[in-house]
């Protein structure tokens, strides 16, 4: 009695009364629930299909998580008192910083130090490292912002094997071309006395590796958007000041720089010729080409570009993109370019919003043919890193014949201001 099982004769069971009255009803509620599961199922089976697919790529590095970066929202006066306060730390020495390796072992896993591996680091300003990755930080100080620096420098020497690494234009603080402050110039430093770059020779210094940094330069009563390129041993190579100074809305860079007077420079690093152009150097053909010239074996271009706040429709990525693989490509040199990513918000006295900027980044390096072979993620955090055999490169190019077939004796033109020769009579 009570037998529920009508299979096979090995399968079968004898349960008590009670039991079977509830197996029935078991048996019953799976009858009515299995096809809204099976239903279900249907539904679910892409989702996790998408994740197993998108996973390796939210992990494409330790700390770029997957979320959207945050606003960052500044009062250029408490910034330039967050940023006097950090240089008053450091100039004492005073401020507790710890790197993750102090102890040289990085160095230990290069197998080439002469090897010319290159990275770009793309931070956004709200980005901060905590003990969960990467964090938002809505108003962080100045010190955040040169920790996070020297820890992106860090990472992309052990894990990527960098032997330069490229961080993006003024990273030292928010893009505070956004608007006319003069208390912005408290931000300024005098490279004759400076404990930003100090900092900085000792980091380049113990993981052997070269560091162009973009910085806000005083000399004497003028004013430049400067990078200064710090070799491998920590000894500084001297500067490169921005030739090209923009003006508009959002990037008032002409009340802030004058244009610079070092002229366009290659730099013999010990890990390659390096040329560099700062930002609104990128979209002048004839700064890449003159680098070209002096022998670069990659042009660098620390940056910071994105929405224009006067026309919120206009996206200017691609083109942007496009002008520097001219330049690679018309070169035969290289091309890597370090942009922000995510929105600064300017607030005036009272905290209200005055402008954003959101920053596009889309960070990348191409080969020498102009071939874009690594992109920055649209992650607040991220780095990108490529192999450059120069040595190929210049065969390559020596083969083409391009700089052997130009003609300077036809090019006077280039240094007139309206394409006009003048001739005398």
């Amino acid at each position: 009695a009570g037998r529920i099982w009508d299979g096979p004769e090995p399968r079968h069971e004898l349960v008590d009364p009670t039991n079977a009255v509830v197996f029935a009803c078991i048996s019953s509620l799976s009858t009515l629930l299995w096809r809204p599961l099976m239903m279900l199922r249907r539904c679910i089976s892409p989702v996790l299909v998408l994740v197993a697919v998108a996973a390796p790529l939210l992990h494409h590095h330790t700390f770029a998580v997957a979320y959207t970066a945050g606003e960052y929202q500044y009062r250029p006066s408490e910034f330039v008192e967050s940023y006097g306060s950090l240089r008053e730390r450091m100039s004492s020495d005073s401020l507790n910083h710890t790197d993750p390796d102090d102890s040289g072992s990085c160095l230990s896993r290069r197998s080439d130090k002469n090897k010319l591996v290159v990275a770009a680091v793309q931070i956004a300003s709200s980005a901060s490292f905590g003990s969960r990755g990467v964090q938002n930080d809505t108003n962080g100080g100045a010190a955040s912002f040169l920790e996070r620096a020297e820890r992106a420098v860090t990472l992309a020497v052990e894990e990527h094997n960098a032997t330069l690494v490229l961080l993006q234009e003024l990273f030292l603080g928010p893009y505070f071309c956004q608007s006319q402050e003069a208390s912005l110039f408290g931000l300024a430093e005098d490279l004759s006395d400076c404990a930003v770059l100090e900092r900085m020779k000792a980091l380049a210094k113990r993981l052997s590796v070269v560091l162009p940094i973009s910085i806000f330069e005083r000399k004497n009563n003028a004013y430049f958007n400067s990078v200064v390129m710090i070799d491998a041993d920590g000894e500084s190579l001297g500067l490169y000041r921005k030739s090209h100074i923009p003006d508009g809305t959002g990037y008032m860079e002409k009340f802030y720089f004058s244009p610079g007077d070092t002229g366009f420079r290659v730099f013999h690093t010990k890990a390659g010729k390096v040329g560099v152009g700062i930002c609104w150097d990128q979209w002048f053909p004839e700064a890449a080409r003159s680098m070209a010239l002096m022998g670069a074996d990659v042009l660098l271009y620390p940056t910071a570009i994105g929405s224009e706040p006067q026309d919120p429709d206009l996206d200017s990525a691609d083109h942007w993109q496009r002008v520097m693989q001219g330049h690679a490509a018309a070169n035969m040199v290289p091309v890597v370019a370090s942009n922000r990513i995510g929105t600064e918000v300017l607030l005036d006295d009272f905290g209200k919003e005055k402008q954003r900027i959101r920053f596009y980044g889309r960070s990348f390096i191409t080969d020498e043919t102009g071939a874009i072979i690594r992109e920055a993620q649209d992650l607040p955090f991220d780095i990108i890193s490529a192999s450059i055999d120069a040595e190929k490169n210049r065969a390559t190019r020596a083969a083409w014949g391009l700089f052997r077939d130009r003609r300077p004796d036809l090019y006077g033109v280039l240094k007139t201001k309206d394409g006009e020769l003048v001739r005398a009579p």
